[in-house]
Formats: structure tokens, sequence, C-alpha cells
């Protein structure tokens, strides 16, 4: 920490946070948030869940583990900025094949390290996320709010990310045909479908009801991904047309998508769920998983009065709706990620209660 600050934070508040520069060396305005876990930045760096965002890591020690071929969520990650209290440079991990900071680089993801991140973590969370500027350290103040305040971050973020062809994902021994839509999808999500014998055909944000009916897959799958859920139309439009026609599960914006699918609603959090152990109550068993979160968006709960939709998880910090389900279209969704990566195992039985609902709708037509 004895390297001089040669870059700054500057929030739409005017709060500054001082740092030095690691990663790609420019000037970005990002929405800026906060994730609490203790490991897995890796995960975190190439989740498309955080496109155009600039993410404050708050355990203090960032890098120390380097960069693993095998653990990407992406090919290519989109986040803005990654916001460090301490940067290690020099990993100690047999597994390594690259820095973070070289990676950074190489995507162009910038880095500023030296930053009391405890005390940014608290300023989100008392005054709410918004837009930072990531800039040099010199830049004045008044210069940077105003470019703040004039300026509108993307809404295009599903767009950016979505693949923009299907392909496909096989498995050996496979049992069941999922059509994934991908809003942003995660790597670990495709691989916990194939382990449980499920062909994956990862397909655009925009893909039509018409397409899907044409490929006649087991089952839908929604996925996570970045942004406001109502600027993703064609995929709430998807769902509601295809809605009791075949098992739908949505996972995070897939879960907020189905949702305003059946005329609920959605709300942005203060400064939203980040981190890998949130307590989750199942309301079906009573019991609390601890779960990996990365949302900024929550269903209102008085808005799915009158909708076919019920409350199957709530989140025990805040009462936040965790969970829905439709009986009768053989719809459900979940706000959290029970394919983790990072963060706890406990919710990966929702895959199988997919795979369940596949099954008993595949004996059901057949009999």
């Amino acid at each position: 920490m004895n390297r001089q600050y040669n870059k700054k934070i500057v929030l739409e508040d005017g709060a500054e946070f001082y740092g030095y520069n690691f990663g790609e060396n420019r000037e970005v305005i990002a929405e800026i948030v906060f994730n609490t876990s203790m490991v897995g930045y890796q995960e975190i760096l190439s989740d498309p869940s955080y496109t155009g965002q600039a993410v404050v890591m708050t355990y203090p020690l960032i890098g120390n583990y380097g960069m693993c071929k095998d653990d990407y969520e992406t090919d290519r990650p989109t986040v803005s900025a990654i916001i460090v209290r301490e940067y290690n440079g020099e990993p100690s991990n047999f597994r390594a094949a690259e820095t973070l900071e070289q990676v950074m680089c190489k995507f162009g993801i910038v880095g500023i390290a030296g930053v009391d991140t405890r005390a940014l973590a608290r300023h989100i969370r008392d005054k709410g996320t918004g837009k930072a500027l990531l800039t040099d350290a010199a830049f004045p103040n008044i210069a940077a709010v105003a470019r703040l305040q004039t300026l509108r971050l993307p809404e295009d973020q599903v767009a950016r990310v979505s693949t923009p062809k299907a392909w496909t994902a096989s498995c050996e021994n496979s049992r069941f045909h999922v059509a994934a839509i991908d809003c942003g999808m995660k790597h670990n999500i495709i691989r916990s479908l194939n382990t449980r014998g499920c062909d994956v055909t990862v397909l655009p944000w925009n893909t039509t009801a018409g397409e899907i009916r044409e490929m006649a897959p087991d089952g839908l799958f929604i996925s996570n991904g970045p942004g406001n859920p109502e600027d993703a139309k064609p995929v709430i439009e998807l769902v509601r047309q295809l809605r009791g026609e075949l098992p739908i599960f949505g996972i995070c914006l897939g879960h907020q998508i189905i949702a305003l699918s059946y005329g609920a609603k959605t709300y942005k959090l203060k400064f939203g769920h980040r981190g890998g152990n949130h307590p989750v109550k199942n309301l079906e068993t009573g019991k609390v998983e601890i779960t990996s979160q990365n949302h900024s968006y929550a269903v209102d709960a008085d808005s799915l009065m009158g909708t076919d939709l019920t409350v199957t998880h709530i989140n025990i910090l805040d009462n936040t709706v965790e969970g829905l389900k439709c009986e009768k279209d053989r719809v459900f969704s979940v706000q959290y990620h029970p394919e983790s990566a990072p963060g706890p195992q406990d919710s990966a039985y929702l895959f199988d209660e997919f795979i369940t609902m596949m099954e008993e709708n595949s004996y059901a037509e057949k009999n």
C-alpha cells in the first residue's frame, strides 16, 4: 500500500475514494455495486450479470489465487471495473494460468486498488447504488460530478451479452433437451444441466415462441443477466406465450421476467444483493438455504395478488421474494443462483426439480 495514489472514484454525490491503477488504465463511467463474497473473484469478473458495473470487492485481498482456465462463467467478461483494497499480482496456485491483472488488460477491464473498500461499501449501502466515474486522481471533482449527472447508463445490456446465434452443449447419455434463453447465462448453469442428462440449446434473447415450438424441447430455461428486467420485453412475451405448454425454469433475471410475464411488477433495490451468504427460507419445507446472489431488482410481493404465481422462497434479511411457482403451468423460478459459482451448494436441488418436472410432463404426454 506504499504506492502513490493516481486514480480515484467519484460518486454522484461528489464523494471521492482514492487508489492506484491496475488492469486497463482508462477512464470509465459505470454503476457502482459491492459484493461480499470471500472467494470467487474470477467467477464474479466473468459473470455477464455484472455488465457495465464497477464491482467493489469487500474481501480485502484479491488476486491471490490467480485466474484459472476452467473457472470462467463467460468467454468474454463484460464487467466495467473491479475495485479492491489490496491486489496480489503474484498468485500462489498450481491451477493459475494468468494473473487477474493480465486478464483485465486483455478484456479492457479497469481496476483500482488501495481503496478503503469498507468505507466505500458503507457509503453505497447508505446512499444506494448509482453512477461512478473512475478517473485520474487529479481530475476536478466539479467536472466529474457534472459528467455523471449528464450521462445515462445504457439499457441494452441483455442484447449486448446474449449469444448472437443458437448453439448446443451436448452431454453423454442425454435424456432431455432444454431450450435455454441466453440473457447473459453463466457457464455453470449449462454444466449443471449437462450433468443431469440434458442437452442444452443456447438461444438468443429475442428468440420467438414459434421458433421454440419448432424445436419441441422438453423444457425451457430463462437465464440470469444484467439490467432492468422490464427492458427484456421479447423474453417476457416469450414466456407469456409459452407458459403452460412446457416446463419453464428461471433464475435471477429469468425469475423477474417470469413474474413480469404473469402481470406482476419489479422494482430496483437500494443497493442490491451480491454475495455468497444470503439466507433464504424455503416456505414449502421450512428449511433455510445459504445462497449465492447477484441482482439489483426484486419482484414486488404485493403485485403478485391476482396472478397465478405463489411465493415459494423469501429472503430472511429483508423479506424480498426469492422464489415463485405456478403449479398448473409447470413454471417456477428463484431469484438466487442454485448453480452458485461462486457460492454454497445448498440450492442445487432446484435443477433436480426441473428434471422431475420434465419427466412428469413427458410421462403425461405419452399417456
